[in-house]
């Protein structure tokens, strides 16, 4: 049975950081894609990062480039996202999601929910001014 897990979300002040984990489970870990996405309040949801696991290629929202930074910990099987000088429009619902590969969201040059087939349950992350 596929589980992730995720974990790390809170409440923090405008140009703050936080760091979300997605532990993953009952998947095979390798060469897959894993992703963060989230959905703020009243909106749809939205690609945040993604990255190739075992090869380390990243992907991004053009929204979040140069202040967010999705990593892995392949011993742990585990992805991070590192989320540094937040915003109030950061405030959302995260989730980690992974699938078999990359392909749309590399064509994309951002994450595509389409081709992620397990996700987790999601963390709160909330962004005051």
């Amino acid at each position: 049975q596929v589980q992730l897990v995720e974990s790390g979300g809170g409440s923090v002040q405008a140009g703050g950081s936080l760091r979300l984990s997605c532990a993953v489970s009952g998947y095979s870990y390798r060469r897959n894609c894993m992703g963060w996405f989230r959905q703020p309040p009243g909106k749809e949801r939205e690609g945040v990062a993604a990255i190739v696991t075992g090869v380390g290629n990243t992907y991004y929202a053009d929204s979040v480039k140069g202040r967010f930074t999705i990593s892995q910990d392949s011993a742990k099987n585990t992805v991070y996202l590192q989320m540094n000088s937040l915003k109030p429009e950061d405030t959302a619902m995260y989730y980690c999601a992974a699938g078999p590969n990359c392909w749309r969201t590399a064509a994309a040059g951002t994450p595509t929910s389409a081709e992620f087939g397990y996700w987790g349950q999601g963390t709160q992350v909330t962004v005051s001014s």
